[in-house]
């Protein structure tokens, strides 16, 4: 079994799901009494969430390059950057390193291509759902039309998600609104909708959508757990 490097922290709430999915898979898969080897390098968010602010990417991701290295010099085998907004970093933590970087929108992507469908909502982050870092990346890898909410639901969304769900208050009402979020997003044409950010799979899940709905954290874990257990790595897209 290799270890798997996780670089948190970004909430630290929706890391502990990384690092429960990552066992239960690695138990589910070998039995008895295995768990996954971890390396987990957990960052302090508010100076993660300061750079998004700023728009200083080169900063957040320098940042998260070294604490990277950190993760690599600790004995982990693969990264995982354990958030999707951050991944508009991703191409500087990966220069940073010398073991791979497994990309949370490639797994997304191969995971909706499992299920043969061709047009996905994303939900997540404003950086998430207005960049083109992650929606390119998706249609580069699976080939997918994306929709995104109307700039209200955007707003609505991104409110949750950093004023909610990052501070691990899961609403009643807020699961109400993404309700009436996904199934606009259905009406447009989503044949699925991806929960393109790691806390949101804390709020909604398969019975909130009349679609399947795709969760980052648990997809990207399941992910790095193939990696770990494969005889032969299977090969990582640049």
């Amino acid at each position: 079994m290799r270890t798997i490097g996780m670089l948190g922290g970004m909430s630290w709430e929706s890391t502990l799901e990384y690092y429960r999915c990552v066992n239960e898979e690695v138990r589910r898969r070998l039995g008895g009494l295995h768990s996954a080897r971890v390396v987990l390098y957990s960052v302090d968010f508010e100076e993660v969430e300061a750079r998004q602010r700023a728009a200083d990417w080169d900063g957040a991701g320098a940042l998260l390059g070294q604490a990277a290295l950190a993760v690599e010099r600790a004995g982990a085998q693969i990264l995982l950057l354990c958030t999707n907004t951050m991944h508009r970093v991703a191409e500087q933590v990966q220069a940073a390193v010398g073991i791979p970087l497994l990309h949370i929108a490639d797994a997304t992507a191969a995971a909706v291509g499992a299920q043969g469908l061709g047009c996905v909502g994303l939900l997540g982050t404003r950086f998430t759902m207005e960049g083109r870092f992650y929606v390119e990346r998706l249609q580069r890898a699976g080939r997918l039309h994306v929709l995104t909410p109307p700039a209200a639901d955007r707003e609505l969304v991104h409110r949750v998600i950093y004023q909610e769900l990052c501070l691990g208050q899961v609403r009643e009402e807020s699961r109400q609104a993404f309700r009436q979020v996904i199934a606009a997003l259905v009406g447009r044409g989503a044949q699925g909708v991806i929960l393109g950010c790691t806390e949101i799979g804390l709020l909604v899940g398969s019975q909130d959508s009349a679609v399947p709905l795709f969760d980052t954290t648990r997809i990207h874990a399941t992910h790095a757990v193939d990696w770990a257990l494969a005889a032969t790595p299977p090969g990582v897209p640049a």
